[in-house]
């Protein structure tokens, strides 16, 4: 036998149990619209078939997404670096019309944190912008030289822009809205730390998913060949398995992803940051996919990596013994894709394999004919991809990164992109002893950017999907943490009203410490640089 107890000073008849708090009110009306929405759904494919129930859901998924952007612009940032590896290599008209899901997803994330910006300054918050000039008017004068510049080159010669053409400039003007998306919200360093888990962490993914596809794991590769093995040139199933292009569809773009994590799990280990068992993982999974991914390029980017790593990290080239046999463990998972790699050297009486000799070869008779000294000055077409003449591929790409800045933009783009590269080596330079995440950041840009200006002497890397993006988002984070220290390695060279006002080093530090934002602390415990991995 039950028995309620009422309070006797409440009124006669009315029972003081509260009805339910804001929590239990706001899930109810979260399960509401749910219910509501897959109702539509159903409706709307009964009556117009999928494609209009598909349309609803995604429409109603991007306003979902353009309303948390709007209310917390870091989630714009948090959202894009997690699925960027995964759905940055479904091509365009596969899943959204024209554009790629990553492309899609970028423009809703960050038209929700602009809105966002925008009603909190008609409220009357102070929106301050953010501009550090050692960095900003090179990435300025690159964001001209690659869009407006090779648009302009073919109007001086008589001709006129073809939709291609138009859609290549979009890639370069994607990464400088990334950069500026990060400089805005990823502003402490506990932001800065979940970045950098959010980049590792699908990093580790795309690698995992690289060795299963080499290891020729049936479920992987049939899930590969239906979304991600798609549009031009793309291979047979039997053929998918011979190097590691994963979730991106591109062997060079998956280990570009691939090189960039382990590097920043290797800064951090120097620092003490990320639990010890995570950076293990971290770099066992990351070191196989290096193999698998079957690039030569990668292998020199990670040549170029450890030993800047190795110079600038000694505790860590003295544990090199400890983790020899990780790096065997990784070699024996990834060796397929290593040694079929380098099984085509010799063939057809070459000393290169059959894919860069291929290479030269397009580049010889494809591209080069293409140059004059007009076009080496200002550039040939923005859009590098060409018509294959033969009827076993459609498209030829260019496979040079110098010839691809002289393609693009001539002689000013491949000046503005050394420009661009000098400006922000200096400018990391005073963040590279930075004992947090922070520093781990810097010291991951400077190495990024240095196998960068090795590899574009061989391949075009800034361009690829996922490789821009995930070095923009770093050089973004450097510049805000430079900007909020007054850490200006260099301050000549600029007009005055560039520089602006010197101020001390500690005063944006100091008054961020005064008035912590409730959520999160910038307190997160620090070890020296060097310290052991």
């Amino acid at each position: 036998m039950s028995q309620e107890l009422i309070r006797a000073d409440g009124p006669a008849g009315l029972d003081p149990r509260p009805t339910g708090t804001g929590r239990d009110r706001g899930t109810t009306g979260i399960i509401a619209l749910a219910v509501m929405a897959t109702v539509a759904a159903a409706l709307l494919a009964a009556a117009f078939g999928p494609a209009a129930a598909y349309g609803f859901v995604g429409g109603a998924f991007a306003v979902v997404l353009l309303v948390t952007s709007a209310l917390y612009p870091v989630f714009a940032t948090y959202a894009y670096l997690i699925t960027l590896p995964i759905i940055a290599g479904i091509d365009r008209d596969t899943l959204l019309p024209l554009v790629r899901p990553n492309e899609g997803l970028l423009a809703v994330v960050v038209a929700g944190a602009v809105l966002g910006a925008y009603l909190r300054a008609v409220r009357g918050d102070e929106i301050r912008p953010r501009f550090y000039p050692l960095i900003d008017v090179p990435l300025a004068v690159f964001l001209l030289a690659s869009t407006l510049w090779p648009l302009a080159s073919l109007t001086l010669r008589g001709m006129i822009p073809t939709s291609d053409e138009w859609a290549a400039i979009l890639p370069m003007a994607k990464l400088v809205g990334i950069y500026f998306l990060v400089r805005y919200t990823i502003t402490t360093e506990q932001r800065i730390l979940r970045t950098i888990r959010f980049i590792v962490w699908p990093g580790a993914v795309v690698a995992l998913i690289a060795v299963l596809q080499t290891l020729k794991f049936g479920p992987v590769l049939a899930l590969l060949d239906t979304f991600w093995n798609t549009g031009a040139n793309a291979a047979d199933i039997q053929d998918l398995s011979e190097r590691g292009s994963a979730t991106l569809g591109s062997p060079i773009a998956a280990g570009d992803v691939i090189i960039i994590s382990l590097v920043l799990v290797m800064c951090c280990g120097a620092r003490g940051l990320l639990g010890r068992r995570e950076r293990l993982l971290l770099a066992v999974l990351l070191g196989t996919g290096v193999f698998a991914a079957g690039q030569f390029s990668t292998w020199i980017a990670t040549a170029v990596a450890f030993t800047l790593l190795a110079w600038r990290f000694p505790d860590l080239r003295r544990q090199a013994r400890r983790f020899a046999p990780l790096a065997l463990v990784a070699l024996a998972i990834g060796a397929p894709a290593f040694i079929g790699r380098l099984s085509g050297i010799g063939e057809n009486g070459s000393f290169l394999p059959e894919p860069e000799q291929g290479r030269l070869d397009n580049l010889r008779y494809l591209y080069l004919p293409h140059f004059n000294w007009l076009t080496t000055l200002i550039g040939v077409s923005p859009n590098e991809v060409l018509q294959a003449p033969e009827r076993w591929r459609e498209v030829i790409y260019l496979e040079s990164g110098v010839l691809y800045f002289l393609w693009v933009g001539g002689i000013p783009l491949l000046a503005a992109f050394i420009w661009l590269s000098v400006r922000t080596l200096r400018s990391v330079k005073p963040a590279l002893a930075h004992p947090g995440p922070f520093g781990a950041a810097a010291s991951a840009l400077d190495i990024v950017w240095r196998f960068l200006l090795v590899l574009t002497l061989i391949d075009p890397h800034l361009q690829l999907r996922g490789t821009g993006d995930l070095i923009f988002t770093l050089m973004g984070i450097v510049a805000t943490g430079l900007d909020q220290r007054g850490l200006a390695n260099e301050r000549r060279g600029l007009p005055s009203f560039m520089i602006g006002k010197p101020r001390r080093a500690r005063e944006p530090v100091e008054r961020a410490e005064a008035h912590p934002p409730p959520e999160e602390s910038d307190q997160i415990p620090r070890r020296p640089a060097t310290q052991p991995a």
